[in-house]
């Protein structure tokens, strides 16, 4: 073979990139995307682990910001919370994490558009990065927690397994937002409580709250997991003595959370 023709199949090479049996890099790190619901676009942004190839499944979480969050530029959720424990701890989390963004409006979050939006990002992720079907996990804070709750609730076969921090289950008026939040369970219920705890029975749940909390009362999540425990559910309660709102760094800092939460599987 001449030296021209060998410089041929070169440059035709490199100018057609990679090709069959090629091993490109994945893209890893927070990534940007954007989902088509009900006719509009909205930002998300996703999480892949450095270690991240497709021909492996990979777990996959859904996490829902507070209300301080709302926005539509896609990235502000992921800057508190399990964000930032992420970029922390990265070897915690060999997992995809998609970070839906409810926008504002009054939309009372995650109960909403904002749950659609966050259930749209997440299946086009399940897709995109091969996740695991049976290890789908549902994380939210305050009022994510509140969608947590939420979307557990309406879509308890979804998921493998709920982290709720310092979440409501009772109406609320937000006190960033304003936004009016209806109760998870309209009336008339006799017990709220129990109506959602029988609901999400079959879910491994773990709960956390700051007993200072003066913005969210921590007798939400008592409620909650007393209501739990009474019909023997999978679920166990932790109450940070002293904290306030922010409960969701001492929570998301917590190791033992992602080994247990990682170890859950869809039955």
């Amino acid at each position: 073979m001449s030296i021209l023709r060998i410089l041929i199949i070169v440059v035709i090479a490199a100018l057609a990139g990679p090709g069959i049996g090629s091993t490109q890099t994945p893209e890893t790190g927070f990534l940007n995307r954007s989902v088509q619901v009900e006719g509009a676009m909205y930002r998300y942004q996703v999480y892949v682990p450095l270690e991240y190839q497709r021909s492996t499944s990979w777990p996959i979480v859904l996490a829902l910001h507070g209300g301080g969050q709302y926005g539509t530029d896609g990235v502000q959720q992921t800057d508190v919370g399990l964000g930032r424990a992420i970029r922390r701890h990265a070897e915690r989390f060999p997992a995809i994490v998609v970070f839906p963004q409810s926008p504002p409006g009054g939309t009372p979050g995650f109960q909403a558009l904002g749950g659609r939006i966050a259930l749209a990002a997440l299946d086009r992720s399940i897709v995109e990065f091969n996740a695991d079907a049976a290890r789908v996990y549902l994380t939210g804070l305050s009022m994510g927690g509140n969608g947590a709750w939420y979307l557990a609730y309406h879509h308890a076969n979804r998921f493998a397994a709920v982290v709720v921090v310092c979440g409501f289950v009772d109406e609320f008026t937000g006190t960033t937002s304003g936004v009016v939040y209806p109760p998870i369970v309209p009336a008339p219920v006799p017990d709220s409580d129990a109506a959602i705890a029988k609901r999400v029975m079959g879910l491994p749940i773990w709960i956390f709250h700051g007993d200072a909390d003066k913005t969210v009362s921590v007798e939400q999540s008592r409620r909650m997991a007393a209501a739990l425990k009474a019909i023997g559910a999978n679920a166990q309660y932790t109450e940070f003595p002293g904290v306030g709102h922010n409960a969701w760094d001492p929570a998301y800092d917590r190791a033992d959370l992602f080994r247990w939460l990682f170890g859950q599987r869809r039955r």
